[in-house]
């Protein structure tokens, strides 16, 4: 009986390549990966020196990329130090005008913010006038031309503080990055032959309704090789043709459909043999991009590396 035994991932897979016939081999020790199995890149920058400040200058999509708890902490901390700092103002006009010492008592005195006369007090009109609730107790008299101003100034600050970190947590929440818990992989990848040609093959479905509009899927292979000129790539990118030339990329993802990729001289697996797909180590990672039905944002989804299977009959 003759058998292959593959590399690939974290496992071993055994064929019988004579009854084409699949056995499960014990697991071999994890190695690292290119990428991880819940599909995220395996990729830490270091050493990046004085190039950090590009993340500062692009602050909204570093908050967006930012995950959710340090979101959740920037939009607390900076709500509330804005309302701190903003009440802290309104006191210090009201102690400067000496509407404190007044305490709300003197009705023939006009202050600043009518009924402010403590720290409480200028935070509870802050609030009011922020959130536009205006309770009729506390307000602005005309007679206070720092008071408008520190008005238009908190107006201004709050339309741009509401539209920087609410935007910013709208675009996190809208985006379709769920929805690629709705489309499926399998789980292993054959090499068999379809239509009298040796292919790879694997499948994809979509498990909800809302149909994936201008889906479309491309294959990479990730593997290490040496140039001509003895120039070492460590991870080559190397593009599987899956029918980018008959369209066949462009799927109409409705029921489980079967991706096929031919290998035939332009593919990088035309020159391996049973014996050499022992000793390479590769991953094949596929990615697919479409735009939601019900959102219309684009989705991406990268699948794990697959387990590799060969069928051959001889």
């Amino acid at each position: 009986m003759s058998a292959i035994r593959r590399k690939f991932g974290e496992d071993y897979q055994v064929v019988n390549t004579n009854r084409s016939m699949t056995f499960s081999a014990p697991v071999k020790k994890k190695r690292q990966r290119f990428v991880e199995k819940n599909g995220r890149c395996n990729v830490q920058h270091g050493n990046l020196g004085g190039e950090t400040s590009r993340y500062i200058s692009d602050l909204f999509t570093t908050l967006v990329d930012l995950k959710w708890r340090w979101n959740l902490l920037i939009f607390i901390l900076t709500y509330t130090v804005a309302w701190l700092v903003m009440a802290s103002m309104w006191w210090v006009i009201a102690y400067i005008r000496g509407d404190l010492s007044h305490g709300g008592h003197d009705a023939s005195y006009t202050p600043c913010v009518a009924n402010v006369y403590n720290f409480p007090s200028a935070f509870l009109f802050f609030i009011e006038t922020e959130a536009t609730i205006g309770y009729g107790s506390r307000y602005i008299t005309e007679k206070c031309p720092e008071g408008i101003i520190l008005f238009l100034f908190q107006s201004l600050l709050g339309s741009i503080v509401d539209a920087f970190l609410i935007g910013c947590m709208f675009i996190k929440m809208s985006q379709p990055k769920k929805r690629a818990e709705t489309l499926m992989f399998s789980q292993d990848a054959v090499v068999s032959q379809r239509d009298g040609k040796l292919c790879l093959m694997f499948r994809v479905g979509n498990l909800r309704n809302s149909h994936m509009v201008s889906a479309q899927i491309r294959c990479k292979l990730i593997k290490s090789r040496q140039t001509p000129e003895g120039e070492f790539l460590p991870l080559d990118q190397c593009e599987l043709d899956v029918g980018f030339g008959t369209g066949a990329d462009q799927l109409f993802l409705v029921s489980p459909l079967t991706i096929c990729h031919e290998i035939n001289t332009k593919s990088p697996f035309f020159d391996l043999s049973q014996r050499s797909l022992m000793n390479e180590q590769f991953e094949i990672v596929v990615i697919l991009e479409g735009i939601v039905e019900t959102t219309g944002g684009s989705s991406l989804l990268i699948t794990p590396p697959f387990h590799l299977f060969l069928f051959f009959s001889f």
